[in-house]
């Protein structure tokens, strides 16, 4: 019979498959949506099911799971942040989610999705005030500028990116949720297209890991001239948020003659590696 919960119901899949109840070590969580579940990096692997990988095993997966697609996570690489993502079950890995209202579509092996920062897509999109300019510096498939332009009344929103494949998907997202004005697609990197946007922005977003700290200067070089408030994602130690905030101001300033800057938040999102946090800094530039 099969069991109730989740992790029960794979395990009676798999374990049926398998023809015996005692099993290797098999993944606890996942994250699934629409008709896709995507397994945690390492799942399903060492020794013991080496000679057990196969079509058939991942088709027993997907049913105990209740899903027709299958995939698992990977790390992400290089500077345009590729997804190491890739499909175990279906050939297709075009995915759709939906989150506060908001459609992302991507291509699940080009582009990365981060689940547990679902929080602050949820802030962006409440914070931004009336009539403000927004410069997304790594606006990526619209992770923070979407919820932007469908939550508030944001006047224009610069979404910067040199990803072809999350442009691609941006311009989708765009789309799907009816937004047709307000914005301006930049391609390529930010430390030069940036020249272009030049200080209009009463808020900035830089929501890059592990470090945004090479567009420092691109940010200041896009923030009005009568100052706002810029984003800035990034790894601090637990109880070493207030060293590295410092840091970070005095770093900013540096690209601005005679300019103030404040710590006014600092958000934590999750755990991103034993020892470290991934935070969001805000601060005021005067």
């Amino acid at each position: 019979m099969t069991r109730g919960g989740p992790h029960e119901r794979l395990y009676d899949s798999v374990s049926s498959f398998l023809g015996k109840k005692t099993l290797p070590k098999i993944p606890k969580k996942w994250e699934k949506f629409s008709d896709i579940a995507i397994l945690p990096s390492g799942s399903f692997e060492g020794e013991d099911w080496d000679d057990l990988i196969s079509p058939a095993l991942w088709k027993a997966v997907a049913e105990g799971l209740d899903v027709e697609r299958l995939g698992i996570m990977g790390e992400v690489t290089g500077k345009t942040r590729k997804s190491g993502a890739r499909m175990l079950r279906g050939e297709d890995d075009w995915v759709v989610r939906r989150e506060n209202g908001v459609d992302y579509g991507y291509h699940l092996t080009k582009c990365m999705f981060s689940a547990g920062n679902v929080n602050e897509r949820r802030r962006m999109g409440e914070i931004v005030e009336r009539g403000e300019v927004v410069v997304d510096l790594f606006s990526g498939i619209g992770y923070y500028s979407l919820p932007i332009m469908v939550h508030s009344e944001v006047e224009h929103v610069h979404c910067c990116e040199w990803n072809d494949d999350a442009i691609k998907s941006l311009e989708w997202g765009l789309k799907r949720n009816g937004i047709s004005s307000g914005f301006t697609i930049h391609r390529g990197d930010n430390r030069e297209t940036c020249m272009s946007i030049r200080k209009v922005a009463h808020r900035v977003i830089m929501g890059l890991l592990p470090t945004s700290e090479d567009s420092f200067e691109a940010a200041m070089e896009v923030l009005s001239d009568s100052g706002g408030v810029i984003h800035i994602h990034g790894l601090a130690r637990p109880g070493g948020y207030s060293e590295w905030g410092e840091g970070v101001l005095r770093k900013l300033c540096h690209f601005r003659e005679g300019s103030g800057a404040e710590i006014i938040a600092v958000n934590r999102i999750k755990s991103y590696a034993p020892r470290w946090d991934h935070i969001v800094l805000d601060v005021r530039i005067n």
